[in-house]
């Protein structure tokens, strides 16, 4: 139902939320209570000097009961109904919820939003945990000290008869041991919360550059300039915060990358091409005379497409990734295997393409390109170094042209029941 023919439900929503009488409303409007009720049940449409003298009288603006809801809620709503596998014609009576319903309608918006939020931490807390050295490593200091102390507690509880110096000892190590276990809590606590505040402690070399480029929103103008003459410690002179040593080997690295691709190909030629034919990575790639895995950095660092871009070396390690928002990539966990990522792997100087929407409420869908770069062999049977490069473009609105192939983030939080690539059970409930 169009936006518009739901003026009279809007209007009658709020007279009823104000309690005011039908009749009463048409008489301060000089209208009978029966025209009323007919536009109320969208019989009959509205406009002009009777709109304004309605609004008016129900004090809201004219806006209020000709639009209705706002389309970010009508997008939430979308989200609910898709999470809760609403049908399809079930899904498209969002609108006339929104404006029977308003408050309803804001209650429900604010429920999915709390929901995706939760989910969301989840996802960080599962990755987090199940695969991060320092939360580890913290972990089993915490153990190993609480059992040394309650050790030591049993030891001075149960001997009565223990000599005075051997007591005198015991309580040292009790006190020694207690000390060292409060500090080891307050440290762990202040690596959990450290998303809440400005400490960088705890965080990891990989971590520490992810925070560096997102900062940046990934664009280096220094880096854009064709010339050879451009040094990346000059980049580095102004990072802002102070980075690890090996935060700063691997920063090298990616800024050298961004740098020869835009040696390469200037961003500005790009996103020419693409507002003139589209961002098609091969039919670019080609144009261009540059290789897929150029390009495929190259959209990704176009603020216009919004995309995201995910990098792995031959083992499958992620190495790389530029965030985007409905795809999740674990920062400490392994990812799911059922990414065309890995699958270019194994089958180098394909470029694979494939619609993929993250199992999870509020699913968005992405077309995703997949290759596999080669370096130069440096030498005879020495293993060439490969990398896997994933752009991942947010597919466009109500295309239902591609299937989609429904892949995960990691299988700790991946709802799928059955799949044949699943390493280890969900925490997830479906």
């Amino acid at each position: 139902m169009a936006r518009e023919s739901l003026t009279g439900s809007r209007i009658r929503e709020r007279r009823v939320m104000q309690g005011i009488k039908q009749a009463d409303l048409a008489r301060t409007i000089g209208i009978s209570a029966s025209y009323l009720n007919l536009i109320e049940h969208n019989r009959r449409r509205i406009g002009g000097k009777l709109l304004l003298d309605i609004a008016g009288a129900l004090e809201v603006e004219p806006q209020a009961l000709t639009e209705g809801a706002e389309a970010a809620l009508l997008g939430v709503l979308g989200e609910a109904a898709q999470a809760a596998n609403l049908t399809a014609q079930d899904a498209q009576l969002a609108e006339a919820f929104a404006g029977r319903f308003p408050g309803w309608a804001e209650a429900l918006a604010a429920s999915q939003r709390r929901v995706a939020a939760l989910e969301r931490t989840v996802e960080s807390l599962s990755d987090r945990m199940a695969h991060d050295p320092y939360l580890a490593d913290s972990m089993h200091e915490l153990l190993t000290t609480a059992a040394a102390v309650r050790s030591t507690a049993e030891i001075l509880a149960g001997d009565a008869g223990l000599e005075r110096e051997w007591q005198d000892r015991f309580h040292n190590n009790l006190d020694a041991d207690s000390r060292r276990l409060a500090q080891s809590a307050q440290s762990l606590v202040g690596y959990l919360e450290q998303g809440k505040g400005t400490t960088t402690g705890g965080k990891s070399p990989q971590e520490e550059v992810e925070a560096y480029l997102a900062a940046q929103d990934y664009h280096f103008p220094q880096l854009e300039v064709q010339s050879a003459t451009v040094r990346i410690e000059d980049v580095l002179r102004g990072q802002g915060p102070a980075l690890s040593e090996a935060a700063l080997f691997i920063l090298r690295g990616v800024l050298e990358q961004v740098r020869d691709d835009a040696q390469l190909l200037a961003l500005e030629d790009v996103q020419s091409a693409v507002d003139s034919q589209g961002a098609s990575p091969v039919a670019l790639a080609r144009q261009f005379a540059v290789p897929v895995a150029v390009m495929l950095r190259r959209l990704a660092a176009l603020p216009s497409l919004g995309a995201g871009l995910v990098v792995c070396d031959r083992s499958g390690t992620v190495i790389f990734r530029k965030s985007v928002d409905g795809f999740s990539v674990p920062r400490f966990d392994s990812c799911c295997p059922l990414w065309p990522l890995f699958a270019a792997l194994a089958a180098p100087g394909v470029v694979l393409r494939e619609r993929v929407g993250q199992l999870g409420r509020g699913q968005m869908q992405f077309d995703a390109f997949a290759t596999t770069e080669l370096a130069p062999a440096h030498d005879y049977n020495v293993p060439v170094p490969a990398r896997g490069v994933m752009l991942l473009l947010p597919a466009p609105a109500g295309d239902a042209s591609q299937p989609v192939r429904a892949v995960g983030a990691t299988c700790r939080i991946c709802p799928q029941d059955k799949c044949y690539a699943r390493r280890e059970p969900s925490i997830m409930k479906g």
